[in-house]
C-alpha cells in the first residue's frame, strides 16, 4: 500500500462510518452567540464556561501586557522567554491551588505529554481511567512504562491493578471533570487506593478548575484531596489558553531538567500571563462567585429539561451535559436540526467517544441566560 492509499483508505472509513471531522471557520466563537456566514447561533459548544473570554478586564489586561512585553516570549524560558510576567502568575497558581510550585506551558496537551514521559522510566506502570482525555493517554500509550486502564471511576478495579507487582513506581491517572461525560472522579477513594501502594496521582482538572469548589480551587480542593500532580489548564474556566503544572519544589525543578516541551518550546507571551493574573483574580473574586452559582442554576434547569426530554444523559452536575443518542448519524442529523433553529452545537463520535455513544455535547457558560435554555430544550423536543 502507497502513502496515498493508506491516506485515501483510512479517510474513506472515516466517511464511511459518518465520523469524518471538519472545521468551520466563524467570526467569533467563545461567547454566548458565534457568528458564521453572517448568521448568529446561540453557542452550547464552548468550554468558556465562566464566559471570562470576552470579559473587559481581562482583554484589558492582555492588551496592556501587550503594550509592556510585546506579541511574543522570543524564546524559552530556559533561554529568554521567562519574564516576571510568568513567574508572577506561577506564584499566584501556587499559592491559590495550594502547591509549592506551578510552572506553565503553552497547552494542556503539552502539559500532559510533558509531565508523563518526564516521569516515567521502563520499569514504572501508568494506571489510567479507561475513559480520561486523549493528550493523557497518547503521552502514557508513548512514554517507556507499562500502560493498564481501569473501568471508568472503578476504584476497585484500580486497587486491584495497583495491588500487582510492579519492579518500578506507579502512577495512576484521571480526570477531575472528565471532558465528554462530564462527570466527576472519586479522588478521595482513588488517591486514597494510590497511597497504599506509595504510588502517585496525576490529576487533570482541566474542566473543573476556576469552576469548582471554594473560590474556583477545583476538584480536587472540592474533595479535599492533593494529588502529587496536579494539571490545571486555562482555555475553560479560565477563558484563556494554556496550563500549569503543580507541584512540588523538587518535582518543579525535576520537571525544568528533564521535560522536554518545556524545555524546548517557546514560553507563552508574557501578554497572555498578565491575562490569565487577571482571570485568576475575577475568579477568586465575589464576581467569580456570582458567575459560578449562575452557571450551576443553568446546569440543574438543563438536565430537569433533559430529564423530561427522555433523553440519555450520564451523571454530570458540571458544565458538560451530553445528550447521548448512540448513532453516528443521528448525531450528525440532530445537530444540523439545532443548527437549522440557530443554536450552534456539535455532534461527537467515535473514536472521541467509545462506538455506539455518539452524542451531543452540550456545553453551559453563566453567559447563557434562562431563555437561552429553555429554547435548546424545544429545539431539542422538536428535533428528537
Amino acid at each position: 500500500m502507497t502513502w496515498q492509499q493508506r491516506i485515501d483508505s483510512a479517510l474513506q472509513a472515516r466517511r464511511a462510518a459518518a465520523a469524518f471531522r471538519v472545521r468551520q471557520a466563524v467570526e467569533n466563537g467563545a461567547g454566548r452567540f458565534l457568528t458564521r456566514e453572517g448568521r448568529r447561533f446561540c453557542n452550547f459548544s464552548s468550554n468558556d464556561y465562566l464566559g471570562l473570554s470576552q470579559h473587559p478586564a481581562i482583554v484589558r489586561a492582555w492588551q496592556q501586557g501587550a503594550d509592556r512585553y510585546g506579541v511574543g516570549s522570543g524564546g524559552s524560558g530556559h533561554v529568554s522567554g521567562y519574564t516576571t510576567a510568568h513567574q508572577g502568575l506561577e506564584e499566584e497558581l501556587a499559592g491559590w491551588l495550594g502547591y509549592a510550585r506551578a510552572l506553565l506551558f503553552i497547552s494542556g496537551f503539552a502539559a500532559n505529554q510533558a509531565v508523563i514521559a518526564a516521569m516515567t522510566d521502563k520499569d514504572d506502570r501508568i494506571i489510567a481511567d479507561r475513559l480520561s482525555h486523549a493528550s493523557l493517554l497518547e503521552a502514557a500509550n508513548l512514554s517507556p512504562a507499562q500502560l493498564r486502564r481501569f473501568a471508568h471511576n472503578d476504584v476497585a478495579q484500580l486497587s486491584a491493578l495497583l495491588d500487582k507487582p510492579c519492579v518500578g513506581q506507579q502512577l495512576v491517572v484521571t480526570e477531575g471533570v472528565f471532558s465528554m461525560d462530564g462527570d466527576s472522579a472519586p479522588l478521595r477513594a482513588l488517591h486514597d487506593a494510590v497511597k497504599k501502594q506509595n504510588g502517585w496521582l496525576l490529576v487533570d482538572d482541566a474542566h473543573g478548575t476556576g469552576v469548582t469548589g471554594d473560590e474556583g480551587r477545583g476538584s480536587a480542593h472540592q474533595q479535599n484531596v492533593k494529588p502529587e500532580l496536579l494539571i490545571v489548564t486555562f482555555g475553560k474556566g479560565f477563558g484563556v489558553s494554556g496550563a500549569a503544572v503543580l507541584c512540588s519544589d523538587s518535582v518543579a525543578d525535576y520537571l525544568l531538567q528533564f521535560a522536554r516541551h518545556l524545555i524546548y518550546s517557546t514560553s507563552m507571551p508574557p501578554a497572555q500571563a498578565v491575562a490569565l493574573s487577571a482571570s485568576v483574580a475575577i475568579i477568586r473574586s465575589a464576581e467569580g462567585a456570582e458567575r459560578r452559582e449562575r452557571l450551576s442554576e443553568h446546569i440543574q434547569r438543563l438536565r430537569r429539561g433533559l430529564h423530561a426530554l427522555a433523553l440519555q444523559r450520564t451523571d454530570s452536575q458540571s458544565a458538560i451535559q451530553p445528550a447521548i443518542v448512540g448513532d453516528n448519524a443521528r448525531a450528525l442529523a440532530l445537530a444540523g436540526a439545532l443548527r437549522a433553529r440557530g443554536i450552534w452545537v456539535t455532534a461527537i463520535r467515535p473514536p472521541t467517544v467509545p462506538p455506539g455513544t455518539a452524542r451531543l455535547r452540550l456545553t453551559l457558560t453563566a453567559a447563557h441566560d434562562t431563555q437561552d435554555i429553555d429554547t435548546l430544550l424545544e429545539a431539542l423536543h422538536d428535533a428528537s
